[in-house]
């Protein structure tokens, strides 16, 4: 067994982050930049983009590539690692699930291998809310039912299950944060959330009301919620990525394994999100109601008093700071012509 790294030595190493060039690993690694660590970034470029990395250093390869992270890991001094590279289409999921189980859960299983026998005893995984399913009880706690109920949630209730007996039997310590709706932008419009890949509410808002070219489809106005649309718990970006460094400086402090939601613990109805879009954009956002969708919950939302007990950490920001700044940056990018 690997022993377990003395906080200081893992925290004051480089941090390995997988699909740091994707829109919330990028935000995490200027999260930790600004929070003073060294940072390496591993990504593919099938999603991400080069420049999203900004001032760190980037290496492009696979996360099942042995040799590459081993190497990366030794050349930059690496002692704790955010996983968040991973194949997130839960309808393409379906069609081609052979792909989320050799990339989300093979490939996880190949990272974590090079990872530790680089020495690397730390890990804060990239997980999701869909792992509980459709929940029972809202607000939705850890000790929720696993129940996941498309491959692509399947597949990261498998990777923590692997981080967990990767955890009995070779002391690897770990974070799996199961985040609700990330959405919203830098603060200063430099990084955000690439419409041309996302299938979510926030940027198809913003597609719809800044290119006029387009209806933004609200599946289902009859839910049992105060407007008929479904209710989601929408986390800015910032907060996500601040939850990524609190989590690295718990493990980095001694802390035991534990999967945390992330959620502000406030829903939000698709039509607050249109009607905070049009206050943003100062016209409405056009639409139409479309049937509802097979497996789309009613109601959800995080309760997050556990991730304040366990890693010290909350949101500080709602909906409004969500919109603004995810009109700021889809804006700046029509502007220039992207």
């Amino acid at each position: 067994m690997v022993g377990r790294m003395t906080a200081t030595s893992s925290l004051d190493g480089t941090v390995l982050v997988t699909g740091g060039a994707g829109y919330i690993g990028s935000h995490t690694v200027r999260s930790l930049r600004e929070a003073g660590r060294d940072v390496v970034v591993l990504d593919s470029l099938e999603l991400g983009r080069r420049e999203a990395v900004i001032d760190a250093p980037l290496v492009v390869g696979d996360i099942a590539d042995r040799d590459l992270v081993v190497a990366t890991c030794n050349e930059h001094g690496v002692t704790q690692l955010v996983h968040f590279a991973a194949y997130k289409a839960v309808g393409e999921s379906m069609e081609q699930p052979a792909k989320y189980w050799r990339n989300n859960v093979a490939g996880s299983v190949e990272l974590y291998e090079a990872a530790m026998a680089a020495g690397v005893q730390d890990v804060v995984f990239s997980s999701s809310c869909s792992v509980n399913g459709t929940p029972e009880i809202t607000p939705v706690t850890e000790t929720a039912p696993i129940h996941p109920e498309s491959v692509y949630a399947e597949s990261k209730a498998m990777v923590e299950r692997i981080l967990y007996w990767y955890g009995q039997t070779s002391g690897l310590n770990s974070v799996a944060l199961r985040y609700f709706n990330a959405a919203g932008a830098s603060f200063d419009a430099r990084i955000g959330e690439d419409w041309a890949y996302s299938q979510n509410l926030v940027p198809l808002a913003m597609k719809a009301v800044l290119l006029k070219d387009r209806e933004l489809s609200v599946f289902g106005n009859d839910y049992d919620t105060p407007d008929g649309t479904c209710i989601r718990d929408y986390i800015h970006v910032a907060d996500l990525a601040d939850a990524h460094v609190k989590s690295l400086d718990y493990l980095g402090r001694g802390g035991a394994s534990t999967a945390v939601n992330v959620g502000t613990g406030i829903g939000s109805s698709v039509l607050d999100v249109l009607n905070a879009t049009a206050a943003a954009a100062g016209e409405p956002v056009p639409y139409s109601i479309a049937p509802r969708r097979d497996g789309d919950p009613v109601t959800t939302y995080a309760d997050p008093r556990f991730a304040e007990e366990t890693i010290g950490w909350t949101a500080q920001y709602g909906l409004t700071e969500i919109i603004d700044s995810a009109f700021a940056w889809h804006k700046s990018q029509v502007d220039l012509g992207r």
